[in-house]
């Protein structure tokens, strides 16, 4: 297969501003499609998927073409072209090694590629200091949930019920030349068997479905809100779980949409729109008094809290490079914060989630003990870990019941 050089350097500028200027991958990738608008499927297929595979094995490929490097980030502009051929040779794409690469010696690189599948931390190309605190988290189950989360996410839809039928969304896609078929774990589920621009599609553009993957489904359905209650979905982001209790809700009750983030928030004003909407109110959190003034108000609370996003590394692979142990301590004592506050706005009998993308402990039922130790009026009334080595995204979730 040729590999043409504006593509290879291409994917080199994207890792230079990923790792050089600390942008964050998916709007790195955003930024040279829009840049580069006359690129066509093939094209632009091979960009994403060298880039995001280059985040995903970053240590692994500097182990093989210097290891001084990857230590020092040391690197310019013609060391990540150089990463880029070694990446696109590793993976088979071209049988030869490159001829900017043929410095490196033979014996040696097959010693460095043996060594690789040795050592877990290059292996699955994470850092030291991820990779311990993973093991202490897990201890034997690491190797199998680290490697689960080191390929390529699949891309799943949820069927909007508000429009339409996933029987009805099944056909309609097909119609349209996507290759789909149904998840069976929940109702609206539905996999995207081989990946085809999904927005530019009818179905989209009609509010038919949103992009989400199934872990994520499942922690609406886990809150099982009804028809007619007034629901807070109060860490809502862009929204896609304040959509799906929409439509859980059969478009009956309310639903407040609360963020400290309003430009997220934002982004939810157009789904919403699309999706067909008409309960959902959209509120951004602009100081400790909006809480205060929903206290008792909800039958329902959903805390989607903010977390290390350790289970969604198949999607957001330079999270891998970004965290560390000061930032998780904050987001634990964040999350820790939000349950202690928030909690206040769910009624007598309410029900609430919390939930994360995270697959550590320390996020999860840890999080949720120590809550229950210091509020003795909730009552867990059920737990659940979905495991990315199921093909979904890891997620956790627990619901609780407010008694008094």
């Amino acid at each position: 297969m040729k590999i043409h050089d504006h593509l290879i350097n291409s994917v080199a500028e994207s890792l230079e501003h990923c790792f050089g200027e600390g942008y964050y991958a998916d709007k790195v990738l955003e930024r040279q499609f829009k840049q580069h608008k006359k690129w066509g499927a093939r094209d632009r297929r091979f960009v994403a998927e060298t880039f995001y595979d280059c985040v995903r094995n970053w240590r692994g490929l500097w182990y093989l073409l210097d290891a001084k490097k990857f230590e020092n980030k040391d690197f310019d502009r013609e060391d990540l072209v150089n990463l880029v051929l070694m990446y696109v040779w590793n993976k088979g794409v071209v049988s030869d090694l490159p001829k900017r690469l043929s410095h490196l010696n033979a014996s040696e690189l097959e010693k460095r590629k043996k060594h690789l599948q040795e050592e877990r931390v290059l292996r699955e190309s994470v850092t030291d200091w991820f990779d311990n605190y993973g093991y202490s988290q897990w201890r034997n189950d690491w190797d199998s949930l680290l490697s689960s989360l080191n390929h390529q996410a699949q891309i799943y839809l949820r069927t909007n019920e508000l429009k339409i039928s996933r029987e009805e969304l099944l056909k309609q896609l097909r119609k349209e030349g996507f290759e789909v078929e149904a998840v069976e774990e929940v109702p609206t589920g539905i996999k995207l068997l081989k990946r085809k621009n999904l927005f530019v599609s009818e179905a989209f553009k009609r509010g038919f479905f949103e992009v989400q993957d199934i872990s994520s489904q499942k922690v609406s359905y886990l809150l099982n809100p009804q028809p007619g209650e007034k629901v807070v979905d109060a860490c809502a982001g862009a929204g896609g779980k304040s959509l799906h209790l929409a439509a859980l809700m059969q478009n009956k009750g309310k639903i407040l949409s609360l963020d400290v983030h309003e430009r997220k928030l934002e982004e939810l004003k157009k789904r919403r729109k699309r999706a067909g909407v008409d309960i959902l109110e959209i509120r951004p959190i602009t100081s400790s008094k909006v809480i205060k003034r929903l206290k008792g108000q909800a039958d329902r609370l959903l805390l989607d809290v903010p977390c290390s996003g350790s289970g969604v590394l198949r999607r957001n692979p330079d999270t891998k490079w970004k965290l560390n142990q000061e930032e998780v301590d904050r987001l634990i004592q964040l999350q820790s914060d939000i349950l202690g506050d928030y909690s206040s706005m769910l009624k007598p009998g309410g029900e609430m989630v919390y939930a994360t993308c995270s697959i550590f402990p320390s996020e999860n039922s840890e999080q949720v003990k120590k809550f229950l130790e210091s509020m003795s009026t909730f009552e867990l009334i059920e737990e659940v870990f979905m495991d990315p080595r199921d093909s979904f995204d890891g997620f956790y979730g627990a619901r609780m019941k407010k008694l008094t």
